[in-house]
């Protein structure tokens, strides 16, 4: 059973700025929580305290058990290795045997098994995401981390790789930031909107029905032009 992640008191700052003070938060386990926020609000920061890349100065996070995956922006591909052995690249590093059967498997789940033995090199910026995601399944963690990992895309590939993202991550615990209310709408199980420094956290009401959401399903637009409004209001205010 997947556990809950705590931000229990938590207080970090760069320098003189604070990002949060004493922030208590519970992100559930087994769901997609959405951190939606401007960019430069501190969405990134949040992600990597939860990695345990930055260490808070007051508080803790808490309730991660063993490692997590982590699917940014750069695919992070090796040139050197075929798609499939990018893919299999956690089992190499913990020097584990790799599962080609398995590997393989992933690559028929994201479209890619024709181009198994190809190097990335040769591969568009989607499909380069789609690999990026079955190594982020092939290595098995309950927990992944997403940092904005469709940003750079053009529109209908983004939108192809939410719904695919959204179906293979079903029942694992994923924290996606973004600055993309739709894609919010689209794939969350909770959205927290992140304003204000130091952050003010806010719970937002989510769309009916399951993720992924149809992107022009009308309860998905209504929340995005919400969204959008509050985003843009408050943006002017400060």
């Amino acid at each position: 059973m997947n556990q809950d992640i705590f931000f229990n008191d938590v207080s970090f700052s760069w320098g003189d700025k604070p990002l949060c003070q004493r922030l208590n938060l519970q992100l559930r386990g087994g769901k997609t929580t959405v951190m939606l926020g401007r960019s430069g609000i501190g969405k990134s920061t949040l992600l990597r305290l939860v990695a345990g890349l930055l260490k808070p100065q007051q508080g803790a996070v808490q309730g991660l058990s063993g490692n997590v995956a982590w699917m940014g922006q750069q695919d992070l591909l090796y040139p050197w290795l075929t798609v499939l052995d990018n893919v299999m690249l956690s089992a190499r590093l913990s020097g584990e045997k790799p599962d080609r059967a398995r590997a393989l498997a992933l690559l028929e789940q994201v479209k890619l098994s024709d181009v198994a033995h190809a190097p990335p090199q040769q591969l568009s910026g989607g499909m380069r995401q789609r690999v990026a995601l079955a190594r982020t399944l092939y290595a098995q963690r309950d927990v992944v981390l997403m940092d904005e990992p469709f940003a750079t895309l053009d529109v209908m590939t983004k939108l192809s790789l939410q719904t695919l993202t959204a179906e293979l991550l079903q029942g694992k615990t994923v924290l996606l930031v973004t600055h993309d209310p739709l894609e919010a709408c689209r794939m969350a199980d909770d959205i927290l909107l992140l304003q204000g420094q130091p952050l003010a956290i806010e719970s937002w009401p989510v769309p009916g029905g399951d993720a992924p959401r149809p992107f022009d399903h009308p309860d998905v637009l209504q929340a995005q032009a919400q969204l959008f409004t509050r985003l843009n209001t408050h943006e002017n205010i400060v």
